[in-house]
């Protein structure tokens, strides 16, 4: 990370999902840079959860409308929200009872997380999204995880109309990330193989990397761009 030191001091920034990987990172990195940092996610109690004097955590399922409303409510006011909560339930997600979950976790909160902090947020505000790779080319083992993170990537797009000049809206699509979503994959060498074979780069990606280009769209540096969508991938959709 190469960025001015207290670049986001006196700030507010808001990390929905973010207790572990990227979402973690993305709060690590925005305290590191002065900000005031409210996170919330599950599992809020452990390791992987960002700490620090200018952070707070609380435990939060954001299937709950009204638990999101608690946590937001009580700010004055919203300089940067990231919207980062993420499931995926590979195969079981062809079951129309986890398909709505999962979009019910990953996609509806982007919408309701921007709506309640809107109001909130003044000239030169940001909200950047988490979307995916899978935007551009679906998945046949994980349909609906593919299906929120393409809808994240028109949400992305309108809410940028809607809230400009004033917020400005973006997207990140994150590639192959080394995060507790994507352990298993990485640990089965007959599926990750060939993945890996077409990295340009020839790595998996790290939270962190994602985490800077975050605070790059969340920054003044990127105050003429909005309604995009960011791959971050090491080249992979270039092959």
């Amino acid at each position: 990370m190469s960025f001015v030191p207290d670049l986001f001091k006196e700030k507010t920034v808001v990390v929905i999902g973010g207790t572990s990987g990227i979402g973690a990172a993305a709060a690590a990195a925005f305290a590191e840079l002065g900000a005031e940092v409210h996170v919330a996610g599950l599992n809020a109690g452990s390791p992987e959860a960002p700490a620090g004097p200018h952070v707070s955590v609380t435990e939060l399922d954001v299937r709950n409308g009204a638990v999101l409303a608690a946590l937001l409510d009580p700010l004055p006011r919203i300089d940067v929200l990231i919207n980062c909560a993420g499931v995926s339930r590979d195969r079981n997600e062809w079951n129309p009872e986890t398909f709505a979950d999962v979009m019910s976790i990953n996609f509806f909160p982007v919408m309701e997380a921007s709506r309640l902090a809107r109001p909130k947020m003044g000239s030169g505000s940001a909200i950047v999204n988490i979307a995916s790779m899978y935007a551009t080319f679906g998945a046949a083992d994980r349909p609906a995880y593919a299906s929120s993170k393409g809808a994240i990537v028109q949400l992305t797009k309108s809410l940028a109309q809607e809230f400009a000049p004033e917020v400005r809206v973006n997207a990140v699509a994150p590639g192959w990330i080394v995060t507790p979503l994507s352990k298993g994959l990485f640990a089965n060498e007959a599926a990750s193989g060939p993945i890996m074979a077409r990295i340009p780069f020839a790595r998996w990606g790290e939270a962190r990397e994602i985490a800077d280009a975050i605070v790059y769209l969340a920054s003044p540096a990127a105050s003429y761009v909005t309604g995009i969508v960011l791959p971050i991938d090491g080249g992979y959709l270039t092959v």
